[in-house]
């Protein structure tokens, strides 16, 4: 059987691009069964109709930053297609500010590619090594979600393959496809761009406390920032409240200095963005947390984690739009930590946000509810 069925994803994917998994190919700590890397929509849909008609559990990987986010699978995963051959940029508009990307594209390939013509997508998805289709299938957003919205917002239309192996197409009721919607394998996406920004400069300032959040970010929104950020580690150095402008040179630093000025003594400008921008505040053995709230409320709910958790928690992530992530030591029990999460959610149901496990080590993840797809749009 297994043969068989190598035999036939090399028939699809050419002899260098079909294979057993090795130790590098894990879902939840489990290995796969086989890896396939199909070059085209029409390969993808055949190596789809495969798996359907044998049948084999399968699962898309892009650079993999994130396959370990959510709800894991029930099973083990007989096969994982690969998006590292669907890849690169074409009918790319322009004066039309719009473009054709294949999925496995690297977000970081794209943006460099764009920026030979003055262009950008509007994203900045803090896994490094983030594909656009990675990306799209959990909406994931950077610190530019606060001024441009979420990576889902910039799409007209969307190719993929539906889990039968047939070619579809969505560009949505609303002129927005339903992205989180599709199951299957998307292959493509028409993206909407922007010009790319002549100049960035950064506004930092240091906070001891949570409460101080709110006040400062109040000053910084009537400036039209394109991101509002905050750091706050657990048991270390005070934390940093950043701000970035984007705009012409003059514009640019103006915004700046003059929130700096509001902001007094302590604030700074720089060209540079802090070490921590756009990263996640947690690693592949943490629990990470994700928190969404007003931005009235974000202080409250922080101080109510640190508490239910026994002791400060790390957060960071959009102070601007009251959503962060918090991270928990991944060697809690599974009771320990489902309770800390209970508690948070109780907090946070009085105003009108929520708490869900984005990802955590495999063991604590089979016994916690974790987030579903639709959790992330």
């Amino acid at each position: 059987m297994r043969e068989h069925v190598l035999s036939a994803l090399v028939d699809i994917c050419g002899p260098d691009y079909a294979r057993v998994a090795r130790s590098v190919d894990t879902v939840a700590g489990r290995r796969a069964g086989f890896v396939a890397l199909p070059a085209t929509p029409q390969a993808v849909a055949d190596t789809v109709r495969l798996a359907a008609g044998l049948p084999l559990r399968f699962l898309v990987r892009g650079s993999g930053s994130k396959i370990d986010w959510g709800t894991p699978p029930g099973a083990d995963v007989d096969l994982i297609i690969d998006t590292g051959r669907l890849n690169g940029m074409w009918d790319h508009d322009v004066a039309g500010a719009t473009a054709e990307v294949a999925t496995g594209t690297p977000v970081h390939a794209l943006q460099a590619a764009l920026a030979l013509q003055g262009q950008r997508l509007p994203v900045d998805p803090p896994s490094r090594t983030a594909t656009l289709g990675g990306m799209l299938s959990l909406n994931e957003s950077g610190p530019l979600r606060h001024r441009f919205g979420t990576p889902a917002e910039h799409v007209d239309r969307v190719t993929y393959v539906d889990v039968s192996g047939a070619l579809g197409e969505s560009d949505g009721e609303d002129g927005r496809p339903g992205i989180a919607e599709i199951k299957g394998v998307i292959t493509s996406a028409v993206v909407r761009l922007q010009p790319l920004p002549p100049a960035r400069r950064w506004v930092g300032v240091a906070v001891a406390t949570p409460p101080q959040i709110r006040k400062l970010e109040s000053a910084a929104a009537e400036l039209q920032p394109s991101a509002i950020e905050i750091d706050l580690p657990a048991g270390g150095p005070a934390g940093t409240l950043a701000v970035l402008f984007e705009g012409a040179e003059a514009e640019a630093v103006e915004r700046a200095e003059q929130l700096a000025a509001l902001w007094g003594a302590g604030a700074v400008v720089t060209p540079i963005a802090p070490p921590w921008w756009g990263a996640y505040p947690f690693g592949r053995d943490d629990v990470a947390l994700r928190l969404a709230v007003s931005p009235d409320d974000l202080p409250a709910v922080i101080y109510s984690l640190g508490d239910a958790a026994g002791a400060p928690v790390p957060v960071r992530g959009s102070a601007g739009l009251g959503r962060v992530h918090a991270v928990l030591p991944g060697s809690l029990p599974p009771d320990r930590l489902r309770g800390i999460v209970d508690s948070v959610r109780h907090v946070l149901l009085a105003r009108n946000g929520r708490a869900v496990v984005v990802a955590a080590p495999p063991s604590l993840a089979a016994e916690v509810e974790m987030a579903d797809r639709h959790d992330f749009y």
